[in-house]
C-alpha cells in the first residue's frame, strides 16, 4: 500500500461507505479503549490565521488497541463571499507510523456527530422513553434522527427548525420513518414541552430552549457549535440538572455553557456526573429523572480516528 500511495477517499466515497459501518458500535468501542487506558485524547487545539482571515481546528487522538493514530483539521477561511469550511482526517499507524488513509472528513464529522449522540441516549433515556424531539432540520438534526431511530420504542418524534425548511415528507423518507410517526411543531416550545428526549442539533451560539419551560424532567443532548462561548442551553440551566459529557477531561475547558457556568454561576466541573467513557463501562452514576439530564458532546478526535477507522477497515474488505 504505501509504495503505490495511500488511499484519498472523497466526500462522495465516504457517502457509499457508510451506508455499510455501524458508526454507534465504533464509538462504543472508542470509548471502552479510552476508559481501559488503551486510548488517549488530547484537548483541540484552534489556530488563529492573521489579520482576522480564519481559523483551523486540529482535532487528535491514538487508539492503541486499534494501532491507530489520527489528527482531523477543520480550516474556517475567511473569503470576499462566504467563508470555505473543509475537514480532512489522516490516519496513521502506531506500529510502523506510515500513514494510512486521507480522507475527507466533512460527511464522517455529520455521522460521528449524531453517533455519539445516539450512544449518549441509548445509555442514559429512560426506557420507557416514547416522545423524541429534535431542535433542527439540517444534515445533523436527519442525521441525529436516523441514529437515534432504533433505540426506543418512540410513538412520536416531534422536530423543529428557525428555518423551517425542510418538509415533513422529505425527512420521513430520508430517515425511514413510517407514516405518521413525525410531527412538525410551531415552535421549540410546543416541540420539547412534554417530551421524554430532546436533541438540541443546531449551530446557534445562543439558547434555542429554556429549560424551564419544560414541564417533566427529560434528557436533553447538545451539539452546539465552536462559535466562542456558544450554548444551546443557559449556563445556568447546569445548577439544576444533571450533568454528563463525552470526555470529562477536555469537554468542560471548551463547551460554552460549562465555561460560562464555571466562571459566573456556583455549577463546577465536578459537578458532572458521568461521561462516555465511564457510561459505556458502567461506572457512572445514571440520571435520577427527579430533575433533567443534560449531556453535551463537543466532538473528539477519538471519535475521528473511530469512524476514519471503520472506513479504512471496510476498504480492506473489499480488497480481499
Amino acid at each position: 500500500m504505501h509504495s503505490k500511495g495511500i488511499p484519498v477517499i472523497t466526500a462522495e466515497q465516504t457517502a457509499e461507505i457508510l451506508l455499510h459501518v455501524d458508526v454507534k458500535e465504533a464509538m462504543r468501542r472508542v470509548f471502552t479503549s479510552l476508559a481501559r487506558g488503551q486510548a488517549v485524547q488530547p484537548a483541540q487545539k484552534v489556530v488563529l490565521l492573521p489579520n482576522c482571515r480564519g481559523d483551523f481546528i486540529n482535532y487528535f487522538g491514538a487508539d492503541m488497541s486499534r494501532q491507530m493514530l489520527g489528527a482531523k483539521i477543520s480550516p474556517y477561511l475567511v473569503t470576499e463571499h462566504k467563508p470555505v469550511i473543509t475537514a480532512w482526517t489522516l490516519l496513521m499507524s502506531a506500529s510502523d507510523g506510515m500513514p494510512l488513509m486521507l480522507c475527507d472528513a466533512s460527511l464522517l464529522t455529520i455521522e460521528r456527530t449524531a453517533a455519539t449522540t445516539a450512544l449518549a441516549v441509548e445509555l442514559l433515556a429512560r426506557e420507557s422513553a416514547q416522545i423524541l424531539t429534535v431542535i433542527g432540520t439540517g444534515p445533523v438534526a436527519r442525521a441525529h434522527i436516523r441514529h437515534a431511530l432504533t433505540l426506543r420504542n418512540w410513538k412520536e418524534i416531534r422536530i423543529w427548525s428557525r428555518s423551517g425548511s425542510q418538509s415533513a415528507e422529505s425527512i420521513q423518507r430520508e430517515c425511514g420513518l413510517t407514516e405518521g410517526m413525525l410531527k412538525i411543531c410551531h415552535s421549540a416550545e410546543d416541540a420539547a414541552k412534554d417530551t421524554d428526549v430532546l436533541m438540541l442539533c443546531t449551530s446557534s451560539a445562543t439558547p434555542v430552549i429554556d429549560v424551564k419551560r419544560l414541564i417533566r424532567p427529560c434528557l436533553i443532548t447538545s451539539i452546539s457549535t465552536n462559535a466562542p462561548g456558544a450554548h444551546e442551553v443557559s449556563p445556568r440551566a447546569l445548577q439544576e440538572m444533571d450533568v454528563y459529557c463525552d470526555y470529562r477531561q477536555t469537554t468542560p475547558s471548551h463547551a460554552g455553557e460549562m465555561v460560562i457556568a464555571a466562571r459566573e454561576t456556583g455549577w463546577s466541573t465536578g459537578d458532572i456526573r458521568g461521561d462516555l467513557p465511564e457510561l459505556v463501562t458502567g461506572s457512572a452514576i445514571s440520571p435520577s429523572y427527579k430533575r433533567h439530564a443534560f449531556f453535551r458532546s463537543l466532538g473528539l478526535g477519538l471519535e475521528d480516528v473511530a469512524i476514519a477507522d471503520s472506513v479504512l477497515s471496510y476498504l480492506k474488505e473489499q480488497d480481499k
